[in-house]
């Protein structure tokens, strides 16, 4: 059996028992940890299962061809990423994976009218999905946990916060474009609390009408732009840029366009902060299953890639900060609420999507608890002396505007 020579290759920690298509049932690992059950219900999943792994196993979740009778899925993620750390899967698998890599180039080629339905695909899915499991904000990327004790809410205000301390908004009138702009969350944010100019770009259509909704019902129509617009396009010139959660569709064909038009927004004195998911390893093919069903033309890049562009463009790395745990922290959150409103996830799609979107949440968090995934942050500036000497100004963002003023000036 072609499985069970996968499943024997590939666990050797752990216990799980998985019981196939004929009844029979084998037991792997070492026998340590919680007990797993998963039962294969046919032939024809176990072969492709055996064949291509990565994208076979979150299918035959999603279309209810592989469940579970004990344990969770995340635990059973979890298990196979401890694994795969020192597996031998193989060398038809080692094959496979090797012709993967240098294809994340044509995977990740994304002309703007590719970017445009790709982003449609995933970000314009009905309205009321997101409020199913985001904060109150709808902030869709990774929050900044303090303390164990925060909440989603509090750890995604912490977010704003940190970015904004990052993005050195010292003086008001500043004007700042939010590269990826979402439901517009983190530009009402610095509109409000810093008293600058925003321009949001993003190419979901119903991000962008939420967001111009949210803008005047604020109040704040008069200094935050939202644009249905690709940041390729833009031709003015910004004091600060942002890009959160927006990298990871770029694309790494892309990669020296994109820091290059980053520097090109830029004044001379300007500062730049993106950030975005990361591998901590050396680059590598993204996942097929990701890839087919929720992300289409995404790629999560190692920081030796996007260091490589950034050299190139003559950009000056200013600081960079690695979240490695957080984003682990915030799917927790996004699945624990997604599950409580499965019925109302159900309601608006059907069965194979709740699983499909559990297997995404669950396998997303398990790759940041058992695998390769962080998030980074760099600082970007076209000159050295551009920020401060020290990072002190980091960590007071919640001072009044005056007091950065005089601390940034000192």
């Amino acid at each position: 059996m072609l499985a069970d020579r996968l499943f024997s290759r590939v666990i050797k920690k752990g216990n799980l028992k998985v019981v196939f298509s004929n009844g029979e049932s084998r037991t792997y690992g070492d026998g340590q940890g919680v007990p797993i059950v998963a039962r294969i219900h046919d032939k024809a999943t176990e072969r492709r299962m055996a064949l291509n792994p990565k994208l076979a196993f979150g299918e035959a979740y999603m279309e209810g061809r592989l469940t579970l009778d004990e344990g969770t899925l995340l635990q059973l993620l979890c298990l196979c990423l401890d694994n795969l750390e020192q597996a031998d899967v193989g060398p038809f698998l080692r094959c496979l994976e090797a012709v993967q890599k240098p294809l994340r180039y044509l995977h990740g080629h994304n002309p703007i009218w590719k970017s445009r339905r790709n982003v449609a695909h995933h970000y314009d899915l009905s309205d009321d999905l997101y409020d199913l499991f985001l904060d109150e904000d709808r902030q869709y990327s990774c929050a900044y946990f303090r303390t164990a004790d925060d909440n989603l809410e509090t750890a995604q205000a912490n977010k704003k916060r940190h970015l904004a301390a990052k993005l050195l908004l010292n003086r008001p009138e500043l004007s700042v474009l939010d590269i990826g702009s979402g439901w517009g969350g983190l530009g009402l944010h610095l509109a409000k609390s810093a008293e600058v100019k925003v321009t949001g770009v993003t190419l979901s259509k119903e991000q962008h009408q939420r967001s111009r909704q949210r803008a005047e019902d604020s109040g704040l129509s008069g200094r935050v732009d939202f644009r249905l617009q690709d940041y390729r396009t833009i031709e003015e010139r910004f004091d600060r840029v942002v890009s959160v959660g927006m990298f990871e569709h770029v694309g790494p064909a892309h990669y020296r366009q994109y820091f290059g038009k980053v520097r090109d927004l830029l004044t001379d004195d300007g500062i730049a902060v993106v950030h975005s998911i990361g591998g901590a390893g050396p680059p590598a093919g993204q996942n097929a299953w990701i890839r087919k069903y929720i992300f289409p033309g995404g790629y999560t890049p190692s920081l030796s890639e996007v260091l490589r562009a950034i050299e190139r463009e003559g950009l000056w790395v200013t600081d960079i900060e690695v979240w490695r745990l957080h984003y682990a922290e915030t799917l927790k959150h996004w699945h624990e609420r997604f599950m409580a409103n499965w019925d109302k996830a159900k309601a608006l799609y059907d069965e194979r999507f709740c699983r499909m979107w559990e297997f995404y949440l669950a396998g997303c968090e398990a790759s940041f608890r058992a695998g390769h995934q962080m998030v980074f942050q760099v600082q970007l500036a076209k000159q050295r002396d551009t920020v401060p000497l020290t990072r002190d100004y980091m960590y007071a963002p919640d001072k009044p505007l005056e007091a950065r003023v005089m601390q940034a000036a000192e």
